[in-house]
């Protein structure tokens, strides 16, 4: 076949059942898709249910199938974390053994005052853990009054700056934000700064799609990196292109939602072309707007939505692609906590025409990478098992 294509899909936030490490994350009990399924007395999934979802773990209203459409199976995470970046550089082949760090208690005050001097705002609001919607309700008017922007933080390795666009213009915003990713580096190199722009008035702000993820740079080559240096065009739809910082990416296409980023998938495995692909898409919905928001109904609302799609996007695979759809953490909306969740990811590959297969449990999640490299470059990349040899026997 003269043309490869690899599509990677991550449901961003969509867990598989908690790891047996989950309590030291405090996240004992976490099941994302398994809780949701009991809480919302069922999901209808019936495309991903053919595609062998329900063989992964028990889903109420999602059964097992004796002959699914994609090979199925889940995937344990080795890095110390459960945030979007350590993710998805597993997924591309890099496993980060020491955590990153997190400010429970705020961030120093020596770091914040640094910030202040290099960015110039009048000063900072905040500095606290909180959830993004709780600290609007907070702090959005004292911001509107004073112009200093809100920083907070989670439970995962993140500097976040909330303004509101008309008080602080998003392109000012970005630079804030890239400022203070220049600044936290070294004892202070969280795994995100994120621009976390809102709207409307008091008593009714609400986060914008303007975000944008700030991330490290990866310490090491990741299968980004190898395919591009190999020749092959490295897409990057959505959120990926903030999470690897650009590195290894030859073109960034801009997604603000779910729906938005399967319609530029479509456009993109439409085009005709001669270079082999790596086309990587992550849907951030799952975790944005659903799971740090213990919104369940939401969730499954767009689990759905996206069901819908898989008739649009299975047609456009032929005999040279190959789709794998995971995650990066759980983000379990059916309990207290508006973090991530420290969990398994579901693992669904399909290939036109070939019977599912059981894939198992995988140690890591960079099987992923390797299995990539062994699809472009006829060479599995990294510590991970590639997963071409089970998928074909």
């Amino acid at each position: 076949m003269s043309r490869r294509r690899f599509v990677l899909l991550v449901l961003d936030g969509v867990g598989a059942g908690e790891l047996p490490d989950a309590a030291a994350f405090g996240d004992v009990g976490s099941n994302t898709l398994g809780n949701l399924a009991q809480k919302m007395n069922g999901l209808c999934l019936p495309n991903l249910q053919r595609m062998g979802l329900g063989n992964i773990l028990p889903l109420e209203g999602v059964a097992s199938t004796h002959q699914p459409l994609a090979s199925f199976g889940r995937m344990r995470e080795k890095s110390m974390g459960k945030d979007s970046t350590l993710g998805h550089w597993e997924l591309a082949g890099l496993v980060t053994s020491r955590a990153l760090p997190t400010y429970p208690q705020g961030f120093p005050q020596e770091v914040l005052d640094e910030f202040v001097r290099r960015s110039g705002v009048p000063g900072i609001l905040g500095n606290k853990t909180a959830s993004g919607t709780v600290i609007l309700e907070e702090l959005g008017a004292e911001h509107v009054r004073t112009g200093c922007p809100i920083v907070y933080t989670s439970a995962d390795s993140v500097f976040q700056i909330a303004a509101h666009e008309e008080v602080i213009p998003l392109e000012r915003q970005y630079e804030i934000c890239r400022i203070a990713r220049e600044l936290l580096v070294g004892e202070h190199a969280v795994a995100r700064v994120i621009a976390r722009p809102f709207l409307g008035e008091e008593g009714s702000y609400a986060r914008t799609t303007n975000r944008r993820d700030f991330s490290l740079l990866p310490w090491e080559p990741t299968i980004l990196d190898a395919v591009a240096e190999a020749g092959v065009e490295v897409v990057a739809i959505g959120k990926i292109f903030d999470l690897f910082a650009g590195q290894g990416i030859e073109r960034h296409i801009a997604s603000k939602n779910n729906a938005m980023g399967v319609d530029r998938l479509l456009e993109v495995l439409a085009e005709k072309g001669e270079r082999d692909q790596l086309i990587l898409l992550n849907l951030v919905d799952f975790d944005m707007l659903w799971g740090h928001r213990l919104d369940s109904a939401g969730f499954k609302g767009g689990l759905e939505a996206f069901d819908a799609r898989l008739p649009e996007i299975l047609p456009a695979f032929g005999a040279g692609d190959l789709l794998l759809i995971t995650a990066d953490h759980g983000n379990d909306p059916t309990g207290t906590s508006t973090d991530h969740s420290r969990e398994h990811v579901p693992l669904l590959v399909f290939y036109p025409g070939l019977t599912g297969k059981d894939l198992g449990t995988r140690a890591s999640f960079t099987d992923v990478a390797a299995t990539i490299g062994d699809w472009l470059l006829a060479t599995p990349f990294g510590p991970g098992q590639s997963l071409l040899q089970e998928l074909a026997s």
